[in-house]
């Protein structure tokens, strides 16, 4: 069967001669480095009373801040959105087009608009204007012309112009959608700052990523508990020592009294030093004769991640949690933080 030709790609046909040269294409990555990072410059430099007024404006409203935006625009607010609601101010983002059949049901009279548009002028956008005038919501917007349609209309108008784009056409929104982008992480950040958002708080928004593990999970939500607790009383030997910690399996054995209060730990660590010892019999040297004594513990409503640097910093790979008593009500050791990831 004769083969079928392969096509050749092309030829641009104002390409370079030496378009796909090594040195060609990282000099004109890094042009476009250049190029926006000038232009983040001369958007930091707007930072000022207009920038302050949507802060207010936004920490002022009762309800959330819609973000709109067509095409390129359009992505940025939804990114801006996502940021914002994910650093405590309520916030989504509406499709214009779809705002105008039927989704402008979703923006209350309480809401904050932020609306994105270089030109100012996206018909899309001003078709929404007079709706949301009427309604009373209170209108930001983000623009590359201050005396554009757009930014007239807007309560608060913040300038994201810049002197070039990074395309050499000057088409591509590249540089343009860098410093609108930069200019919402800039809104989201001052409002993170002005609601004292914590840590904790970014973590309940996120349950389900490394940081919200590391940061909601308590050791009680991981600690083996009850029963499967290693644990021997004062008088055990060390091979009843060693039964209870190859039943458990967490390579270490709790040392309690009576009370169930710690005496000591033994773990897979102490017993080689103790078969190194001749002088010792497993079945007749009591537990208490080489155990740990005060061996390194933690409490049950600890975070998890506490329990992780706490390992690392003393070279252990287990812990016991005891209680403000120092009753042992439970364990845990380095294969419980990895099976919850906080490792």
């Amino acid at each position: 069967m004769a083969s079928i030709p392969v096509p050749s790609r092309p030829t641009p046909l104002h390409a370079s001669p030496h378009a796909d040269d090594p040195a060609t294409l990282a000099a004109s990555g890094r042009r476009v480095f250049e190029i926006e990072a000038q232009a983040l410059s001369e958007v930091a430099s707007r930072i000022d009373g207009d920038f302050s007024a949507a802060c207010r404006l936004i920490l002022a409203s009762q309800g959330r801040v819609v973000c709109t935006g067509m095409g390129k625009s359009g992505h940025i607010a939804r990114k801006i959105a996502a940021t914002l609601a994910s650093t405590g101010t309520p916030a989504f983002y509406v499709h214009p087009g779809e705002a105008g059949h039927g989704d402008l049901g979703m923006i209350t009279d309480v809401d904050v608009v932020l609306a994105l548009s270089y030109s100012g002028e996206s018909d899309e956008v001003l078709m929404l204007l007079p709706v949301l005038k009427r309604q009373g919501n209170k209108l930001i917007a983000m623009t590359g012309r201050a005396n554009s349609s757009l930014a007239r209309e807007a309560d608060v108008h913040l300038d994201v112009s810049v002197h070039a784009e990074a395309c050499p056409l000057a088409l591509a929104p590249t540089s343009s959608t860098t410093a609108s982008l930069a200019m919402g992480d800039a809104l989201a950040v001052a409002l993170l700052d002005a609601r004292g958002f914590t840590a904790d708080d970014f973590a309940r928004s996120h349950p389900a990523g490394s940081l919200g593990r590391r940061l909601l999970l308590h050791i009680a939500d991981i600690m083996h508990s009850g029963d499967s607790v290693p644990r021997v009383g004062a008088d055990a030997s060390v091979s009843e020592a060693l039964v209870e910690m190859s039943r458990k399996r967490l390579g270490m054995t709790a040392v309690v009294d009576a009370d169930d209060r710690l005496l000591g730990l033994y773990t897979d660590g102490d017993l080689r030093r103790t078969l190194d010892d001749d002088r010792l019999d497993l079945r007749n040297t009591r537990i208490v004769e080489v155990m740990t004594r005060s061996p390194k513990t933690i409490g049950s409503d600890a975070m998890a991640v506490e329990a992780a640097q706490l390992m690392e910093a003393h070279k252990i790979s287990g812990l016991l949690v005891v209680d403000a008593e120092g009753r042992v009500v439970g364990a845990l050791n380095i294969h419980d933080l990895l099976r919850a990831r906080v490792v």
